[in-house]
């Protein structure tokens, strides 16, 4: 479990969730990863998801919010090895025994690579990711699809269209509005956007 979990306590038996994709949604509704059967939360209360900076938690609009060590989460939210989230009657605490720091751990399998690209894919994944890869901010943004088709000189539906397959080469199934965002982060961890693995 060295990609990191949570031990969820308060909620009945305490249960380990491990964190082994690059969201996991909790909530009231029983379709959440991981589902917290309380009045107190929301059907759809807070995420957790892997940036290439490490975990972060955040509320997603709830009706009775998300604390981190007593502090009330207003925005995304860097997670540390040992932190205490309070969702309703539920306290997590999340462990990540291998600190996402950027060395590899012996025994830690390395990111796949990345998949083959055509020459304009691997451009829009360079202007994609280069909010990810300069840093500046711990949480950076994607650039949005008309600031994407301007760096390139091309039109918005193209860019939508290359978007799509860049979704099925990276295998990125789910349809929200964190897609981009996960496209970069999947993008900069297998190594496609310029950078060492």
């Amino acid at each position: 479990m060295t990609a990191g979990y949570l031990e969820v306590h308060g909620v009945g038996a305490v249960r380990l969730v491990p964190l082994t994709t690059d969201a996991l949604t909790i909530g009231r509704a029983p379709g959440n990863e991981l589902p917290i059967d309380s009045k107190l939360v929301s059907r759809l209360h807070a995420l957790v998801e892997r940036f290439p900076s490490g975990w972060t938690i955040r509320d997603l609009g709830s009706t009775n919010g998300t604390t981190v060590n007593g502090a009330a989460v207003r925005e995304a939210r860097l997670l540390r090895d040992g932190d205490r989230v309070e969702i309703g009657p539920a306290r997590l605490l999340f462990r990540a025994p291998a600190e996402l720091t950027g060395t590899r751990t012996v025994g830690v399998e390395p990111p796949p690579a990345p998949p083959a690209l055509t020459r304009r894919e691997q451009e829009l994944v360079e202007v994609l990711c280069r909010p990810y890869v300069e840093g500046g901010t711990p949480f950076p943004e994607p650039p949005t699809v008309r600031v994407l088709a301007t760096a390139l000189g091309v039109s918005e539906s193209a860019v939508k269209k290359h978007l799509t397959n860049l979704y099925d080469k990276f295998g990125l199934v789910t349809n929200d509005e964190r897609r981009r965002s996960r496209l970069a982060g999947e993008a900069v961890r297998r190594g496609a956007a310029g950078l060492p693995g």
